[in-house]
């Protein structure tokens, strides 16, 4: 999966999203699966020398878990071709004068773990996860400088387990019939809760046993929208923008900054809400040397009035809808609205500002 294929050699085990494509091939706009992908595995050479020719001087790629440790019963604790494989690749990144940023997790939890425990749904992945980034700090860290524990949280909860469109698939079946399990008011919160917690257990581990003789940083990766509320006079709509924002960049910076999740979401979601511990919490603070932000557009913001008690989910959780529309006549001409990028590139008045005295923000596009 992901750029490299390679899906079925050696000794790879199956993430989720390989059985996923492959069990529901319709719930893929175009049927197709990643075994081949970009097929990266067999152009090593001609990708990195194809970057080197295009002035990159970073290369941000993920280490996909189950190539590096199948998870599974018939198949060896470690996959040395593919072990090599990353040497090999990191060795030419240095010889062509490309930094690697490297994510840990992208989306792709082993189907093994899903199969045996729920995966995220599970505090059991915390363990299996630390002992993954162990390896993989241990292996690689004196070559690897900038580390990403996860990549996206919300989009694959979003997707995953509130909407059913992604890998694995879960949800309530009135939101999508094609979910045969699941359940959208209580499972995104439940996976959000073990990200953050195997995210904070990563970078205690690096910090603890390996940022003195690496001299490496652990950070972050959050998608981020800007929202405007659709009528600036209506101060419902600029309530819903700081809960839209809560719902999505607060959800995660707000627990690796302060401990704590935002008040909108605590007083909103009540007990569907899971509470961290006060070692936890403080497990949690200021676990980040760097956040990555994936921007993408703005949008409007309005206050949501007719949220169904009966049928609760993350997507309404907010109590705010977001649209790229500001009427029925007016819609943006392209997709993408830009005009938010401007507070993320300026800095951070329009979000909020850490207790750090530095917060180095890498946006990625």
């Amino acid at each position: 999966m992901k750029v490299e294929g390679a899906a079925n050699q050696y000794c790879r085990g199956p993430s989720i999203w390989d059985r996923f494509a492959h069990e529901f091939p319709e719930r893929i706009a175009d049927g197709s699966n990643g075994d081949v992908a970009l097929d990266h595995y067999h152009r090593l050479e001609e990708d990195i020398v194809r970057m080197k020719y295009m002035n990159l001087d970073a290369y941000r790629f993920s280490i996909s878990w189950t190539r590096i440790i199948p998870c599974e019963q018939n198949r060896p604790s470690i996959c040395v071709p593919f072990f090599f494989f990353f040497w090999v690749e990191l060795d030419f990144l240095q010889f062509v004068g490309l930094e690697p940023y490297v994510t840990i997790w992208h989306w792709d939890t082993p189907q093994a773990l899903e199969a045996e425990y729920g995966g995220f749904l599970s505090r059991n992945i915390l363990k299996d996860f630390e002992d993954y980034c162990d390896f993989l700090f241990k292996e690689y860290g004196h070559r690897i400088k900038r580390w990403i524990t996860l990549n996206e949280p919300m989009v694959h909860i979003q997707r995953g387990y509130d909407e059913g469109l992604f890998a694995p698939g879960r949800c309530s079946v009135w939101v999508n019939r094609a979910c045969v399990a699941g359940d959208s008011a209580t499972e995104p919160y439940i996976v959000a809760h073990n990200l953050l917690l195997a995210h904070a257990a990563a970078y205690r581990l690096y910090e603890t046993k390996y940022k003195a003789e690496q001299q490496g940083v652990v950070g972050i990766t959050l998608v981020t929208f800007m929202y405007l509320p659709y009528d600036s006079n209506s101060t419902a709509d600029i309530d819903a923008v700081q809960r839209s924002l809560d719902f999505n960049y607060g959800w995660f910076l707000d627990p690796i900054t302060f401990g704590r999740y935002p008040r909108n979401m605590v007083n909103l979601l009540g007990s569907r809400l899971p509470t961290f511990t006060q070692q936890e919490s403080d497990m949690l603070k200021n676990t980040y040397d760097f956040i990555g932000l994936n921007y993408y557009t703005t949008y409007y913001s309005k206050n949501n009035t007719n949220v169904d008690p009966l049928h609760l989910r993350f997507g309404s959780d907010s109590h705010a809808i977001t649209t790229r529309t500001y009427s029925e006549f007016v819609t943006a001409s392209n997709r993408w609205v830009p005009s938010g990028s401007f507070c993320i590139l300026t800095g951070s008045d329009c979000f909020w500002s850490t207790p750090k005295t530095h917060m180095e923000i890498t946006i990625f596009t």
